[in-house]
């Protein structure tokens, strides 16, 4: 029998109801990190041939010239330029030349480029380029080029016409070049900087900035995705809601070098009936990452790093896929607090509905995976969660540091494994390590440090609902804040009096096994596991390889100061009196 349930969740929209046969865990997966969507062959621009090229030079002095259009194709109004090729050619249009009043407009039955050679254009009253198209669109720039729209623009339509943007394209939009393009957004009407309502894909090597200001609309908006496989992207967004880069679908970084500033807070969105926030990135589906670099900064309150996973995605199913990172440097820092209920987190994958909104309201339904392979991941977040999956989360490899001053530092809705890679997760004001589900450690390196105290804990699994932890062989755990009473462990657990602030070691029978850093004086009484774990030391010195944000090291670890180790059997503040807890208990998970 199927069982529909209206759940009552802070929205006036009547489209509440929960999947049908979920329990609370919807999100379920095998842990593997798929392979990123195929490129488009059709998206190479050094490898499309092109009928011929259509100059169009824009001026201050005169209307626009053209060179070039052997068929009529251009019409010209001042330095207002439109291109209609009824034809069965592929154009370039080589656009050059400066104006303070001017566009450019396509309708088209074939795809073309767009060349900036040198542009400096700006529209008061609407879209600069303006692709009226359903093909392809190249955006190539060979010289250094600026587009800028007016505070005062509009944006009026012409028919059923769309202008999202100071740059639009109702075709896919491929941006690429040699030179910096810059994109001035400072309507105050909502439009973006750069919006297709297909996809975008930067590809080629290129500089493109995008500043939304004092606009309040999102940096780059694609409707089927955008992906990003090569240059260097600035953008920077000041209103509240918006984000740097969204995605009806997803968003995949697999190269470059990408840096989203964003400092907008919460506002109401009337469509929704709901308070949103601002994002660095948001992608409705999932968010990939498999190489580049990625660097965010949100400073608004209710702000977010990266945001994927929408309960809107899938209106049917309201499933969503697995977001991963397999490659990359992610580097999230947010400052803002919680406002309108709407809080503040570096990442969070997916999303969740309670049966209330208290700290012990039951979880419904959920969706959203967060898979990590590979790549370094930095986290700090000043008021809220540092890293949150309202669906499992898979850790088998990479350098994860996240830092939380507010909340949880990793937080998961559903199950959290790590076979492999470091982890440094450090709170100040709640767990470090938390899985409303089973935690379940069976390789790589662990360093969680909670300084919150009880109830608190450096690693907590959902005990009340018959959840553990599991430490498994093969994993390495040092715990200060202490992990979960009733936990599992197939290899012996200890408490180590270690030095705070300093580097300490674990030891065994072939010498060293690893260091890890105590962040601060205090810090200092851990729980400690590793596989052929026999003893420890105490302020010793380092010279290998610093992981992980200076959490791990494997190598180069020399003197220090021996310490037995002792018992240890499960509770908070490191418990270094407490009962041992014998090895061989059987823990891998049922």
């Amino acid at each position: 029998m199927v069982l529909l349930l209206a759940i009552a969740c802070g929205k006036t929209d009547p489209d509440t109801t929960i999947p049908a046969g979920t329990d609370g865990n919807l999100a379920t997966t095998d842990g593997v990190i798929p392979d990123p969507p195929a490129e488009d062959e059709e998206d190479k621009y050094l490898e499309t041939v092109f009928s011929r090229d259509i100059t169009i030079t824009f001026s201050n002095e005169a209307d626009a010239s053209v060179e070039g259009d052997v068929n009529g194709i251009i019409t010209v109004a001042g330095n207002h330029v439109t291109a209609n090729n009824t034809s069965s050619e592929k154009l370039r249009y080589v656009l050059k030349g400066s104006s303070d009043n001017g566009s450019f407009k396509i309708y088209s039955e074939k795809k073309q480029a767009i060349v900036l050679n040198g542009l400096s254009l700006t529209n008061p009253d609407g879209a600069v380029i303006n692709n009226q198209s359903k093909k392809r669109c190249f955006l190539w720039v060979t010289d250094e080029s600026v587009l800028s729209d007016g505070m005062d623009a509009t944006y009026s339509s012409v028919g059923t016409e769309d202008q999202k943007a100071v740059v639009f394209s109702e075709g896919q939009l491929i941006i690429g070049g040699q030179a910096n393009l810059t994109v001035n957004a400072k309507n105050l009407v909502g439009k973006n900087g750069i919006t297709s309502d297909d996809y975008i894909h930067f590809r080629d090597a290129f500089c493109t900035t995008v500043e939304c200001d004092p606009c309040a609309g999102h940096g780059i908006k694609g409707k089927d995705y955008v992906r990003i496989s090569d240059g260097s992207l600035f953008i920077t967004t000041h209103a509240d809601m918006k984000k740097g880069i969204i995605s009806d679908d997803y968003v995949l970084v697999e190269g470059g070098i990408t840096t989203i500033k964003v400092n907008g807070g919460t506002d109401y969105d009337e469509e929704d009936a709901e308070y949103k926030g601002s994002a660095g990135v948001k992608a409705d589906n999932y968010f990939a990452m498999t190489g580049g670099v990625l660097t965010i900064r949100n400073t608004g309150d209710g702000g977010k790093g990266i945001h994927a996973g929408s309960y809107d995605f899938d209106p049917t199913d309201h499933k969503v896929a697995d977001s991963y990172i397999s490659g990359g440097i992610i580097d999230i820092e947010t400052k803002g607090s919680e406002k309108n209920d709407v809080s503040a987190k570096g990442i969070k994958v997916g999303w969740a509905i309670k049966n209330g909104t208290d700290d012990h309201a039951k979880v419904l339904a959920n969706a959203g995976n967060l898979l990590i392979g590979s790549g370094k991941i930095t986290v700090k977040s000043t008021g809220g969660e540092g890293l949150e999956s309202k669906g499992c989360l898979y850790i088998s490899g990479g350098e994860i540091s996240v830092t939380s001053e507010a909340d949880d530092a990793i937080n998961c809705q559903g199950q959290l494994d790590v076979t492999g890679g470091y982890v440094y997760a450090y709170s100040s004001a709640n767990d470090a390590m938390d899985s409303n589900h089973d935690m379940i450690l069976s390789g790589g390196y662990v360093l969680a440090i909670c300084t919150r105290g009880t109830p608190e804990l450096g690693l907590d699994a959902n005990s009340e609902d018959g959840y553990k932890v599991y430490i498994n062989n093969g994993a390495t755990v040092v715990s200060y804040g202490g992990i979960e009473g009733g936990f599992s462990a197939a290899q012996s657990v200890y408490s180590f009096s270690a030095a705070g602030n300093a580097w300490n070691a674990l030891y065994g029978s072939d010498g060293y096994l690893c260091a890890f850093k105590s962040p601060s004086s205090s810090v200092s009484s851990f729980a400690v596991s590793a596989p052929g774990l026999s003893s420890g030391y105490k302020n010793v010195s380092v010279s290998g390889s610093i992981l992980c944000g200076g959490g791990w090291v494997l190598d180069g670890i020399s003197g220090g100061t021996p310490v037995t180790l002792g018992n240890y059997s499960g509770g908070g503040s490191g418990n270094p009196g407490g009962g041992f807890f014998p090895g061989g208990g059987g823990g891998h998970r049922p």
